[in-house]
């Protein structure tokens, strides 16, 4: 294999950057597999796309094989991950590339799945189909980081998410909205990108919230709604709680009576028992290891003051927002503050500043 740097032109990226675009438009819906955009090319024009199907099967680069219409003999692929080799539950990405008698495939970044991980390079390659790779490496990559942690360490990559006032509130009685809607609108974008959301019992049963994506026509792409409600107290006149039949909904508890477990798991409600600590807070890591096990790569967390300290404290954020409202609220009525900043410098020490229209509120990421 040869060590050398491959070179690529302006159209080569502007392929590759439309695969791109294109795993991004489906990042979070692919289950457990990640999120691959395929652009096919022919004589300079584009013949084929194709993307991760929402169950993670087909393929990206199987359904950009089965879109096209025309004699793929002299074909270009783009891919933006190693293609699949091995035999799972679909048959692998290499034999449908072989048998459509592509010429040459570029792809941006090595899998690291072990069964992939640089194995698709020589049986291309063997079938005498000219192979590329690291077309927008550090580009794709970054794109592929939770897909990239979930497989080194068999956990959900975990982003967290607060809004406070001007003065630190994150919640009073006449004011449970703090933030405006064009902040809204990105949160109901961090919801439709996750696969999951995760809160507390005490949030639910205070702002009763939906926990739905609301951007137009994303509702179905909703994430699971994950609480933890450790002696079963969730109200359960809550919208979440009327409507989990419909929706997939887990509670993890540890000290919950025998019939509020029954009449949970009546509403179709995952019921989970979990350890706490001698604190009575849930072992974190033994909750994000279950949901990686039960499916879930990404989750969201909306948590109110303690839920997030405990989060930032034991620094399972891989990502955490900060909302900041110019709105000063007022303390005489019930009210709750979000006291957890230094542990967030603490523990976060790269901060960026989103730069987008937010309007007046601003919106910082911190990273560990």
């Amino acid at each position: 294999m040869s060590t050398k740097k491959d070179k690529f032109s302006f159209k080569d990226n502007f392929y590759m950057e439309l695969a791109l675009d294109l795993a991004k438009a489906r990042l979070g819906q692919t289950g457990t597999n990640p999120s691959v955009g395929c652009v096919i090319v022919k004589n300079d024009e584009i013949i084929s796309i194709g993307q991760t199907s929402y169950s993670g099967r087909p393929h990206a680069e199987s359904n950009a094989i089965k879109n096209a219409f025309v004699n793929l003999k002299g074909a270009k692929m783009y891919v933006t991950l190693e293609p699949c080799s091995h035999h799972g539950v679909t048959p692998p990405c290499t034999s449908a590339i072989i048998n459509s008698k592509i010429d040459e495939v570029i792809y941006s970044v090595i899998d690291i799945d072990k069964r992939v991980k640089g194995k698709t390079f020589k049986i291309l390659k063997s079938k005498k189909i000219k192979v590329r790779k690291g077309l927008l490496k550090d580009k794709v990559k970054n794109f592929y980081l939770p897909y990239f942690y979930n497989r080194k360490k068999k956990l959900p990559y975990v982003v967290g998410k607060i809004a406070v006032s001007k003065n630190n509130l994150i919640y009073t009685k006449k004011n449970k909205k703090i933030t405006n809607s064009k902040s809204d609108k990105f949160t109901h974008y961090l919801r439709y990108k996750n696969d999951s959301i995760l809160i507390s019992y005490k949030t639910l049963n205070k702002d009763n919230p939906k926990l739905n994506c609301r951007l137009k026509n994303m509702e179905k792409f909703s994430p699971t709604r994950i609480v933890l409600d450790n002696k079963l107290k969730t109200n359960t006149k809550t919208y979440l709680f009327k409507t989990a039949k419909k929706n997939n909904t887990i509670f993890f508890y540890n000290e919950a009576i025998k019939s509020k477990i029954i009449h949970f798991k009546k509403k179709k409600i995952e019921v989970i028992k979990s350890k706490i600590n001698n604190n009575k807070k849930f072992d974190l890591s033994l909750i994000l290891k279950k949901l990686y096990n039960l499916g879930c790569r990404n989750i969201l967390v909306e948590g109110g003051n303690e839920l997030t300290k405990n989060f930032l404290r034991k620094k399972k954020f891989n990502q955490f927002y900060l909302f900041k409202s110019p709105k000063k609220l007022s303390k005489l009525t019930d009210y709750k503050e979000f006291n957890g900043f230094n542990i967030l410098k603490q523990n976060y020490k790269t901060k960026l500043k989103i730069k987008s229209n937010f309007g007046k509120d601003t919106v910082a990421l911190y990273k560990n």
